[in-house]
């Protein structure tokens, strides 16, 4: 009997080894899947909270949702036709009240959708609708603290692997780079001193060839118009609608995308109407050059153009469309910005932009003879902050007496992106 207890007792001393390593491998085990199970949980909540912040249209096709809120502080030291984002130069009011004045406003902030579909006639489809706040203001006591909304932009556009389509509100073909700028987003930059940037509702179409270096050529009817106001609710129809007639315009261009540089080259012809007494048209008409060009951290952009009343196509002329007689307004212009951008975040850039029309075809008391503008310009932008100051100098030319005057204007931007 001894003898078995003793026997048992070696066994059970040799056993627990096992058993504990048993025991270990278990709760090692166990620890593990806990762990697993604490991870799975943690990326289903995170799943969870991404699906609930995604935007998906009716339709269920990709969407985004972008947009920039902007506060823009601004100095001028005289009389300009729009305080915060001055085109020209006014005569100064009697000397009763200072010339120079100060403000804020935060009109100048975007918000766009985007959407996204494969497969749409075969091709790629891109919708875009990009509006601000500058649509003018209640007229109320709130004044500029109360601005509307506005549709700047909206494009529905299909690409394919050699020709597209757009249908929508853009920019006109002939014209349509941009300069760099967080202080002139309501009217873009150097508009009224050699941009014709007005978003005129169009369709165009294009076909284009190549791969790394692409050349294309592209026609497009645009909606006529003179650029005049029109009024708070009602609109009513301005000289080139009564044309009953589109504006055309078509460019060839050629682009190119390599490792270090970037650019594309364009020259285009615009050709549209405007009644004047009757059934007699006068002609607008234009032929332009621009150019976006990028080689490492610098970069080149521009526009110039010649022809006759322009005012429609974004302040061509200084926006005279006609003088004296119905005569329209011969003028010519262009504008060019250079940009450094030493890293990522920090833009550094200065332009000049120009419209002279001629002398002869305006008013010699009251017509605007030549505008030019100066600029230079810093942007920032910690992600997804964004902070800019420029500087311009506008110089607008009236007939004698008045001469040529002059605006220094200063605008501070603070915002963020998303």
């Amino acid at each position: 009997m001894r003898t078995c207890n003793l026997v048992f007792a070696v066994l059970l001393l040799c056993a627990a080894p096992l058993i504990a390593q048993e025991q270990t491998a278990d709760t090692s085990l166990a620890a593990r899947l806990a762990r697993a199970e604490r991870t799975i949980e943690m990326l289903r909540a995170q799943v969870a909270e991404a699906a609930a912040q995604r935007a998906e249209s009716r339709s269920r096709r990709r969407l985004e949702f972008s947009g920039r809120v902007l506060v823009n502080a601004f100095f001028n030291n005289g009389k300009v036709n729009n305080s915060d984002v001055p085109q020209f130069v006014l005569p100064p009011d009697p000397p009763v009240l200072p010339a120079s004045a100060a403000g804020a406003t935060v009109r100048q902030s975007q918000l766009a959708l985007t959407a996204f579909a494969s497969g749409v006639g075969g091709g790629e489809f891109t919708g875009e609708l990009d509006m601000d706040f500058f649509g003018g203001q209640q007229p109320s006591s709130g004044g500029r603290t109360f601005p509307l909304m506005r549709l700047r932009r909206m494009r529905a556009e299909l690409t394919w692997p050699h020709a597209w389509l757009l249908i929508g509100q853009e920019a006109p073909p002939i014209a349509e780079v941009n300069p760099s700028s967080l202080a002139q987003i309501g009217f873009t930059g150097f508009a009224a001193s050699g941009n014709l940037w007005l978003w005129i509702p169009q369709v165009r179409a294009g076909i284009g060839a190549g791969t790394s270096v692409r050349l294309g050529v592209e026609a497009a009817a645009l909606a006529p118009t003179t650029g005049d106001p029109q009024a708070v609710f009602a609109t009513q129809p301005d000289r080139a609608e009564r044309s009953r007639r589109p504006f055309a315009q078509g460019r060839l261009r050629i682009s190119w995308e390599e490792a270090q540089t970037s650019g594309e080259l364009s020259i285009g012809g615009h050709y549209g109407w405007l009644a004047i007494a009757g059934d007699t048209l006068a002609v607008s008409k234009a032929a332009a050059v621009s150019a976006l060009l990028a080689a490492g951290p610098v970069e080149l952009r521009g526009e110039a153009f010649v022809g006759e009343a322009l005012a429609g196509l974004g302040g061509g002329g200084i926006g005279q469309n006609l003088g004296p007689g119905d005569q329209p307004v011969r003028s010519k212009g262009g504008w060019v910005q250079l940009n450094i951008k030493p890293v990522s975040s920090w833009e550094l850039g200065g332009g000049y932009g120009i419209d002279d029309p001629e002398d002869l075809d305006l008013n010699p008391l009251t017509a605007r003879l030549r505008n030019v503008s100066w600029e230079g310009h810093v942007h920032w932008r910690p992600q997804p902050l964004v902070f800019g100051a420029e500087f311009r100098r506008l110089e607008t030319r009236y007939a004698a007496p008045t001469g040529v005057l002059w605006v220094n204007h200063l605008n501070v931007a603070a915002g963020f992106e998303f």
